[in-house]
């Protein structure tokens, strides 16, 4: 049963030591999230930790107050309560669900519908384009504070996982919430320079030698990119050099269905999906690989070779296009 944001906030104020946490490999929505709870709980005299598994990607270091969110410590901690953003599955908070040696309650707040609700207290709305979203939506029902960095985060997860506003998650409501964010004082122009215009020189490297190995199968309806940990360890590549590469592939005309590919030190395979066609559910596909996400773009880890996982992968989605489209 969804709580209200009335019994979340309910829940902070009786609290003192909250941490905030959210999954592996964050993606801005993940850690914009977090940083604008997080600012907003300290400037009501919380004692907060925020807590990744990877620390602060490099690529969101521009964000003001980031440098709150740390890895978590060795030696687990207890807190009044513990709260959990962006995160489809508790397993994906990773090492950082080990740190917390007990919690007097849980809450759950997401936006992926694979998430199965887990937690004391659950808000999951899966029409929603982002986490950010839902948190913009719990501080100003609630009003709770929403000082400048909080809001320069809140945009910036809110159009990383809208694509810059352009996939069919949107809703009216994201442009306005945009616009109540613009009347606030944010600088939308910067943000969008450091987000999409500031890459390093080796994720272009990255994109130089992964490029011209693409893969299209299945008449060019399904294109597909890999790489591999050597690769990744000859350019340097940091996790949140990826984010996005699949777009690259995903964008030619013919393609309905965009694969990527990673693989991983501990003998997995990380594969991100992506669908152009409301009648192929990506999030069905992954779920069968123990992943999820959304309807449109949805991921795994997935125990085997890069060659093998490729072609159990492969022949799953030839099988589902075949069926639905």
């Amino acid at each position: 049963m969804k709580a209200s944001f009335h019994e979340i906030a309910g829940a902070i104020n009786q609290a003192n030591r909250i941490a905030i946490l959210s999954h592996v490999r964050p993606d801005c929505d993940a850690i914009g999230s977090q940083l604008a709870l997080a600012l907003s709980l300290l400037q009501l005299g919380k004692e907060v930790s925020a807590w990744n598994e990877d620390g602060l990607p490099e690529s969101f270091r521009f964000l003001k107050e980031s440098e709150l969110i740390h890895r978590p410590p060795d030696v687990p901690e207890e807190f009044d309560l513990a709260i959990a953003l962006d995160t489809a599955s508790q397993q994906r908070l990773g090492v950082t669900l080990h740190a917390i040696r007990r919690a007097g309650q849980w809450i759950n707040i997401d936006h992926h519908v694979s998430n199965p609700g887990y937690g004391d207290l659950v808000y999951i709305d899966t029409g929603a384009p982002a986490t950010g979203q839902i948190v913009y939506e719990f501080l100003r029902t609630e009003n709770l504070p929403l000082i400048p960095a909080a809001a320069d985060a809140l945009y910036a997860a809110i159009s990383t996982d809208t694509g810059s506003f352009r996939y069919a998650n949107v809703t009216a409501r994201t442009f306005e919430i945009a616009a109540e964010l613009l009347k606030s004082g944010i600088d939308a122009a910067a943000i969008a320079n450091q987000l999409y215009e500031s890459y390093p020189k080796r994720r272009v490297q990255l994109l130089g030698e992964i490029l011209p190995q693409a893969m299209f199968d299945f008449d060019d309806k399904v294109a597909s990119l890999t790489l591999t940990n050597e690769t990744k360890q000859r350019l340097g590549i940091q996790p949140d050099d990826i984010d996005g590469l699949i777009d690259c592939v995903r964008s030619v005309d013919t393609v309905v269905v965009a694969l990527f590919f990673e693989e991983l030190p501990e003998g997995r395979i990380r594969l991100s999906m992506r669908s152009k066609d409301n009648r192929l559910d990506v999030n069905k596909i992954c779920t069968e690989f123990g992943g999820g996400g959304h309807p449109r773009a949805a991921g795994a880890r997935i125990r085997g070779n890069m060659e093998e996982v490729r072609s159990k992968v492969l022949k799953r989605v030839f099988h589902e296009i075949t069926k639905s489209l």
